[in-house]
């Protein structure tokens, strides 16, 4: 593999996959932001994909293809230079296939960016089986850049709580509001259909569900403010038939949703779930995927509630 450094910087990153389409650049270029607010250096990757081209394609096929991600990743460095010149920068042309190309180019503390679509070296993005390995299974949180690339300064961030459990990874939620001098927005959505199966459900009902969700949102918005003073939190619980279209709903005008993720015990590691697949394809904001494990309790959905199968 290729690799150029220009005033890069030890310490964490923020790694964008990217190829030649204008999907790409858009993620380059949100991922150069990301990482001026994080105090990272910034590594763009290009998944040449040549340890398997290698074993079928012809030697000039392979020098092609090896050239052209050259090309692609000086054009798109071009641009972020032009747009953050103090930003360190490291370019990488990985052999390896997207996911693996990604996932292995992450260290401890870094950030991995990718488009919501692409072509050639990230291509399969978000479109099937690779893109969903490349959430569930990476090492590092991941943001699918949707939506419009700039955001109001005053757009909130919304954390995806489902449960108590979500503590694990909230806090990383409200470091990304603080970063931005912006709200953090705990939504919790309860999913009457997956309660109380096909039966309108009663006003009691979701009054009980309401409550539920209060509860749990007022003690993690109260041990955020213990730990973040000066960020501004709010609450909200949402009652509706589809916990996915509810999040995609509340995106809109947001800077960014974060939720987390987990390893499912009783399905392929590809199985990403429901409610984040809709996000990272319909969402009108920047969507964040924190990994953390939850199979002690073989919980089977990421995100908010269950819409049922």
């Amino acid at each position: 593999m290729r690799t150029e450094a220009s005033g890069a910087m030890e310490g964490s990153r923020t790694i964008v996959g990217v190829d030649d389409s204008e999907h790409a650049r858009a993620a380059a270029l949100w991922g150069a932001a990301e990482a001026t607010l994080h105090h990272h250096s910034l590594c763009l990757v290009h998944a040449a994909d040549l340890d398997r081209l290698d074993r079928f394609a012809s030697f000039e096929t392979s020098a092609h293809v090896r050239d052209r991600g050259d090309t692609v990743l000086a054009e798109v460095a071009q641009e972020v230079r032009h747009r953050f010149p103090e930003l360190g920068l490291t370019l990488k042309l990985s052999r390896r296939s997207p996911v693996p190309a990604l996932h292995s180019a992450a260290r401890p503390g870094d950030i991995i960016v990718v488009g919501s679509r692409g072509s050639g070296g990230f291509g399969p993005l978000l479109l099937g089986s690779v893109g969903l390995g490349a959430v569930v299974g990476s090492p590092a949180p991941v943001v699918v850049v949707r939506g419009e690339s700039e955001a109001a300064d005053d757009a909130p961030v919304i954390a995806a709580v489902r449960d108590e459990e979500d503590a694990a990874w909230l806090f990383r939620a409200a470091q990304e509001a603080q970063i931005r001098g912006c709200p953090l927005r705990l939504l919790n959505v309860r999913n009457l259909l997956t309660r109380f199966g096909d039966r309108p459900a009663s006003p009691d009902d979701a009054g009980r569900l309401a409550d539920t969700g209060e509860r749990l949102l007022a003690d993690l918005a109260s041990r955020i403010s213990e730990r973040g003073p000066g960020l501004t939190v709010r609450t909200e619980v949402v009652t509706a038939r589809s916990a996915a279209a509810a999040l995609v709903e509340a995106s809109s005008g947001s800077g960014l949703l974060v939720m987390g993720s987990h390893e499912r015990q009783s399905v392929s590691v590809l199985g990403l779930g429901h409610v984040a697949h809709a996000l990272l394809h319909h969402s009108h904001c920047p969507v964040q995927i924190v990994p953390y494990p939850r199979d002690r309790r073989r919980v089977t959905e990421e995100g908010l509630g269950d819409d049922g199968d």
